[in-house]
């Protein structure tokens, strides 16, 4: 078992054994290559709703394809209930195995299945339910990886091992965007819209198999091991994280808004934005996005180390009071320029730091090992599907109803909502955790 870390004890140990040095790394990786189906469908958007939707209006196709991606996001609180507590039932370890199964089955099947010009209204049905499985995939994902790996981790660097579960996010998305960035610039648009997306997923999937592979190799954590074998497992641990635990829960969810929406608008959806809004080529939007997703997964770790010496509250409190002040300037300025796209990107992502360098750790600090990952799993995935999900949805609808210069308002009132949560909660830095 861990060394507890209490507010009143011993300084906590800074140093990561070897074994969970590989837990870290096996997680990271496998988690990495997990997202990049996800984060796929978000780069050929354009693309999917010409495939598998009929061909007249286009505005109309992509926000089809787009509210796919939303139901998508439906079934993520299905698959946090369901997958979580298989989670806190049956092991971290099978519980990812499971996740990232699904979601490279689902990637493969969205590759191969025929567009509307084939099969008709079938392409449209299976890919909706190709994005209901790879929903479903996702909402047990977060709650599984970050449970994973913050248990594997020294207790002095909770946040820092918790901060390679958004490495691993953003490394799957940056995965996706380098394929979206070399099949852009090396194909044709014939080719690319024939069949260079469909490689694109099918390199997706394979990835995928070999996080499968990755999972399967490593032991489950001690957290788990010790909670099993002392009994403290519930039969179900859903109705145990809401009876015993509702407040941590509601806190999750308001955790979660403001991240999840800044992090879908700015990591996923806007290059597909700027392109339609401002007109910039898609392989420059791509490129853009691409070059910042470098400078975020390098210095995600950094932000994870600075929260274990600072605290939760205080780099929380930083990334969502930066989006209360530059939500205007950055969405108002934004034009056909790659530099001031980049520019827009690139402090976007910096701010998102604050949140994603904290968020699995400071939601694995809210719960007993026996509900951790349900508890995690759950309330992030009803905030992720009511407020990530419909982000690029809302967004379009806004820029093809002429109120795009009311997108900032929408960014600031949901870093407004978590500012007040950071700012009330209690800091869980040097809470005792097992």
């Amino acid at each position: 078992m861990q060394t507890p870390v209490t507010a009143t004890g011993t300084a906590p140990s800074h140093r990561m054994t070897p074994a969970q040095r590989k837990a870290v790394v096996a997680g990271t990786i496998g988690n990495t290559v997990e997202w990049v189906d996800w984060a796929l469908y978000s780069i050929f958007a354009k693309i999917i709703s010409e495939v598998f939707f009929p061909k007249g209006d286009g505005a109309a196709a992509l926000l089809s394809t787009l509210a796919v991606f939303a139901v998508g996001f439906v079934m993520r609180p299905v698959g946090a209930a369901v997958l979580g507590a298989y989670a806190d039932r049956k092991g971290r370890k099978k519980g990812l195995t499971l996740t990232i199964g699904l979601m490279a089955g689902a990637g493969f099947l969205i590759a191969f299945t025929p567009g509307y010009d084939t099969i008709g209204i079938a392409a449209p049905l299976i890919l909706l339910v190709a994005r209901l499985v790879q929903g479903f995939s996702a909402g047990g994902e977060f709650g599984s990886s970050s449970a994973f790996l913050v248990e594997s981790a020294a207790p002095g660097r909770r946040a820092f091992a918790g901060s390679w579960q958004q490495v691993s996010v953003a490394g799957g998305v940056l995965i996706a965007s380098l394929l979206g960035t070399v099949f852009t610039s090396l194909l044709g648009e014939d080719a690319l819209h024939d069949w260079g997306w469909r490689i694109a997923f099918v390199v997706g999937g394979l990835l995928g198999l070999i996080g499968l592979w990755l999972r399967v190799s490593v032991e489950d954590t001690a957290s788990f091991t010790e909670a099993k074998a002392g009994g403290r497992t519930p039969k179900n641990p859903l109705v145990a994280m809401f009876r015993e635990h509702p407040a941590a829960a509601l806190r999750v969810a308001g955790i979660t808004i403001a991240g999840t929406l800044t992090y879908y608008i700015w990591v996923n959806y806007l290059p597909t934005y700027a392109n339609l809004t401002t007109g910039i080529p898609l392989e420059k939007a791509l490129l853009s996005q691409t070059l910042c997703l470098i400078v975020f997964v390098v210095l995600l770790p950094f932000a994870g180390l600075l929260s274990d010496r600072l605290g939760r509250k205080p780099t929380l409190a930083g990334f969502a009071l930066g989006f209360v002040v530059l939500a205007w300037p950055m969405l108002h300025f934004l034009n056909d320029s790659f530099a001031v796209l980049f520019l827009v990107q690139l402090v976007g992502m910096l701010l998102v730091l604050g949140y994603s360098a904290n968020c699995a750790v400071i939601m694995a600090e809210q719960f007993p090992p026996e509900v951790r990952a349900t508890g995690i799993a759950l309330p992030y995935a009803l905030a992720v599907a009511l407020f990530g999900g419909t982000a690029p949805y809302v967004t379009t609808w806004m820029s093809e109803n002429g109120h795009a210069d009311k997108l900032w308002l929408y960014v600031c009132g949901a870093a407004l909502i978590s500012l007040v949560v950071y700012l009330t909660m209690p800091e869980t830095k040097d809470k005792e955790f097992s």
